[in-house]
Parts: structure tokens; C-alpha cells; sequence
């Protein structure tokens, strides 16, 4: 029997302060409100006072309100039965389908030990030459996708959810304009991928609590079908709105502020959402994609700043398109070795000439007289753009390494790309097509 309080201390925007005993960070109470009951969460302990963020908002509290701690943190449903479904940050149905209570577990749980982590080695293919040739992803990494509002990050994301080889789906979307959610659902329904997916949503009108639980839940949910063997790909967007949220509830708590007023755990939390990214030993995996708005389009701004720290690379996503010297897989080199023979040859040559073609365009734009040379990496460097860069371009691996080798064959001679004699011989076949 959970012991019930009836002395609601103070009121504070969406925080409430309870005088109460024995209980535990994190853990979930219920408050006895005339319009029924509300959840809410124990976000400080100072002795006796425990604070609690209310899920819906404090109005309609009033201090002789009873609130009954339930001994445990937030739960949530797990198993198959999510599959198909969407949810609310605090995981209630959104899609009329009916209130999951079987199988719940809680979430905010630690990090999986080290020890029990497999060494990154296999590759999820997204159909985005950007990515599968240029900045592979690779199974249990974790990444974000550095971007600024209006950039079409959410098309990324939702592109990578309907072709990325992987058994569930799982997105968390913070802070989403309807539209964004809308524009998620209907189109992994098009591509028929809503069926192995699991959405968390928590829109701009929802309560500010909401907006941290959606990542807690939506990792504990993929760690549960890991667990059972399944490679699992959340999605999470935006963390800048997480973060945010993290900057409202510490200014209510009256927490000294860091850097732009963000709390000074900032790191701490980014870190213990990131690193449930793993590759179990003897079950599936989790792989995290991020996108992170960056205000300004500022990378020392706290939020991408803190999470460069923490994931093993990033995705630059500027001017509508995936900026290859932005971008950065550091774990490209465990599996694109593995792929085709090909691969590092294409992605390394093809860089370095695109680098160079950068800068023939800042010599063309001062004015100075272009060389054969230059001629050449101006024709190459277009059609890069055009045929590799570009989002719209949808092909496979394979594909891509041919097309990069008809990009050179017909931009350049066999000994002017500065690939070894053994791999021209062998896959420079497009020269006479």
C-alpha cells in the first residue's frame, strides 16, 4: 500500500513540492485532481521536500491535492504488440488503438557494461551514397545529424527509416510540429516500414515533461527487442529540444546555469541517452541517429558541442544536401573493407578530388585563368553534386561504387585519379561504354 500525501508544500510553474519519505529519484507519483488524476515525476529530493514535474501541467493543483507515490519510475509497454503503433511522449496511444499494460518495464535504466558490447563490425545500408560510400553507418553506433531549422532533416531521417536494412524501428520525435509527425507516419506507411516501427511523439503543444521522457522510452523499448535478438535503428529528433526542455525544468529548480543557461550536467545527460547504443553479444543491437539542430548554425553551441564529445562522428546536413567534409563516420573503417574491393579506393579518390574541385571553384570565382586541369575538376565536381551528393539520388552500395567509377572514367585519365595500377586494371571498365 503506497503511503498517501496530502501536503503540497509550493507550486512552482509545472513543478510541485511535496513534503514526504523513503522515496526515489525518478520515481512516478499520481495526484488525486478534480478532473481525474496526473502523473508526475520526482525530478529533486532536499531532505524532506521532494519536487515533482507534473506531465500535464500543474493547472488545476491546488496544495490540498492528495498525491500518492507509486514506488517504481515511469514504466512502459514492451514486446511485439507495439509494433504499428504511436504513442505519446508518456506513452499513451495516439492512434485510437488500445492501452498497452502487459510486459512493462521501466525505463531511464544504465547503459549496457562494456564487457558485454561486440566491436562494431557490420553495416546498415541506407540506399544514400553520402552514407553507405562516403560516412558508412555502422550497427550499434551512434550518431547525430548536425543541422540548422529549416533543413530537411526529418526528410533524412525518414528516408534512412523506410530503406535502412534493420528489423525495427523505433522513432522518437521532441518538440514536432504536427505537420513533421503527419509527414513521419504517412510516409512509412507509403513504404510499408510502419509495421516494423514504434513511434514516441511529442509535439510543440505538449507538456515540457513529455519532451525528456521520449528518449528514456524510446530507448527502453529498443533495448527490449535487442534483447530478443532484433537490430533495432531509433531515430530521435530534435535534441536541441530535449536539451531545451533540460533548460526549462533546471530554471523552474532554480539550478545555477552553465554555459547559455543549459544545466550543468548537460553532458551527463546527452552521454546516458547516447550510450545505450551497443551490439549485444548474443542478441541484437541498437543503433542511434540524432538529428541536433544548431541555432545559428554555431557547432560550439552547447548542445552539438557537448554531443561531438560523446558520438563517434556526425552527419552535416547543410544546403539540402549531406556535406562530405562536415560529415564523419569513425567507425567507416570497421566494415567498408568488408563491403566490395573497391570501396575505400572510390571513397578516398573521389574526396580528394571533390577537395580539389572546391578549390578550382574559389580560383574561378577570383578571377584567375583556369587550367586543363582545372576545367576537368570543374566538370567532375558538378556532376558529384548532382549524381552522388544530391538526396534525391536512391541506389545501392554496388551501384554507387559503379557510378563513382563512370564519374571518373569520364572526367579523368586511369593515371590522373592516383589509383593504384591493380584496382584500375580491374574496375576501370566505363572509359569505352
Amino acid at each position: 500500500m503506497h503511503k498517501i500525501y496530502t501536503n503540497i508544500v509550493e507550486i512552482t510553474g509545472d513543478v510541485i513540492t511535496v513534503e514526504a519519505e523513503g522515496i526515489g529519484y525518478m520515481d512516478i507519483a499520481e495526484i488525486a485532481i478534480r478532473r481525474g488524476r496526473s502523473l508526475a515525476q520526482v525530478i529533486r529530493i532536499d531532505g524532506k521536500r521532494v519536487s515533482l514535474q507534473v506531465f500535464a501541467g500543474s493547472k488545476g493543483i491546488s496544495t490540498e491535492d492528495k498525491v500518492r507515490f507509486l514506488g517504481h519510475p515511469m514504466r512502459v509497454a514492451s514486446g511485439s504488440d507495439l509494433l504499428g503503433r504511436i504513442f505519446n511522449g508518456s506513452g499513451e496511444p495516439l492512434d485510437k488503438g488500445p492501452q498497452l499494460t502487459d510486459n512493462r518495464i521501466d525505463i531511464g535504466g544504465p547503459p549496457v557494461n562494456p564487457v558485454k558490447r561486440v566491436i562494431p563490425n557490420k553495416m546498415i545500408r541506407t540506399g544514400i551514397p553520402m552514407i553507405d560510400v562516403f560516412n558508412s553507418l555502422v550497427e550499434s553506433q551512434k550518431l547525430p545529424i548536425f543541422s540548422i531549422a529549416g533543413e530537411p532533416y526529418n526528410d533524412v531521417l525518414a528516408r534512412i527509416a523506410t530503406q535502412a536494412e534493420v528489423d525495427i524501428i523505433v522513432l522518437g520525435g521532441m518538440g514536432l510540429k504536427y505537420d513533421d509527425y503527419l509527414f513521419f507516419r504517412d510516409k512509412l506507411q507509403e513504404h510499408g516500414s510502419l509495421s516494423k516501427s514504434v513511434f514516441f511523439i511529442h509535439t510543440a503543444s505538449d507538456p515540457v515533461v513529455e519532451c525528456l521522457l521520449v528518449p528514456d522510452i524510446s530507448l527502453a523499448v529498443a533495448e527490449q527487442f535487442a534483447l530478443n535478438g532484433k537490430r533495432v535503428l531509433v531515430l530521435l529528433t530534435d535534441m536541441t529540444n530535449f536539451c531545451d526542455a533540460l533548460k526549462e525544468v533546471s530554471i523552474t529548480m532554480e539550478q545555477v546555469p552553465s554555459n547559455r543557461g543549459y544545466p550543468g550536467d548537460l553532458y551527463s545527460q546527452l552521454a546516458a541517452r547516447y550510450e545505450k547504443a551497443v551490439d549485444f553479444d548474443t542478441a541484437g543491437s541498437i543503433t542511434i541517429l540524432a538529428a541536433t539542430t544548431m541555432p545559428g548554425d554555431d557547432v560550439t553551441h552547447p548542445v552539438p558541442d557537448n554531443t561531438g564529445y560523446i558520438t563517434e562522428g556526425q552527419f552535416y546536413l547543410k544546403g539540402g544536401v549531406i556535406e562530405p567534409f562536415g560529415s564523419l563516420s569513425r567507425l567507416k573503417q570497421q566494415v567498408n573493407g568488408k563491403t566490395c574491393d573497391d570501396h575505400r579506393a572510390i571513397m578516398d579518390t573521389m574526396i580528394q578530388l571533390f577537395a580539389s574541385y572546391r578549390e578550382a571553384i574559389e580560383k574561378q570565382a577570383m578571377g584567375f585563368q583556369m587550367s586543363a586541369w582545372d576545367q576537368k575538376l570543374l566538370k567532375y565536381g558538378r556532376r558529384f553534386e548532382k549524381e552522388m551528393m544530391s538526396l534525391e539520388v536512391n541506389i545501392p552500395l554496388e551501384s554507387a561504387l559503379d557510378l563513382g567509377w563512370r564519374i571518373l572514367s569520364d572526367c579523368f585519365e586511369p593515371e590522373e585519379t592516383g589509383i593504384k595500377k591493380s584496382m584500375i586494371e580491374k574496375h576501370w571498365k566505363f572509359q569505352n561504354a
